[in-house]
């Protein structure tokens, strides 16, 4: 997985960073498009997948580790679905309708297609 920080959300960091925006809890999404991210993408590059028992995460600030000063990683989240959503191809995360970041499963896309089939994925990100 190649995680990708688009302009949007180079924009977004740096004004929630310098507190000119109000801070969030952000989301976590999948999406269900074929679709690799890149520098111009936006919200609405990706279609996030919806039905089949998937809901999107609150990612809670203060549930991140950041080791070394350099790499924050959130707990890792798993989705369950109840039934066939299809492809999954990656996930991205938003604040509201920003686009932070977001990367393309390197081993995907998975293919949910029974119900119990489950995601699971550990957000992190690092500053190099």
């Amino acid at each position: 997985m190649t995680l990708i920080v688009p302009d949007e959300g180079k924009v977004f960091l740096i004004k929630r960073s310098l507190n000119i925006i109000s801070v969030e809890d952000l989301r976590l999404r999948l999406y269900t498009n074929d679709v690799t991210p890149a520098q111009n993408s936006v919200f609405s590059t990706f279609t996030e997948a919806s039905g089949f028992g998937y809901s999107g995460v609150t990612l809670v600030g203060s549930s991140y580790t950041v080791v070394s000063g350099v790499t924050a990683s959130y707990p890792q989240q798993t989705f369950t679905f109840s039934g066939a959503l299809g492809k999954v191809y990656g996930y991205f995360v938003t604040g509201g309708v920003t686009l932070g970041w977001a990367e393309r499963f390197t081993n995907g896309p998975y293919n949910v297609a029974n119900s119990g089939d489950q995601i699971k994925l550990t957000p992190t990100m690092g500053v190099k």
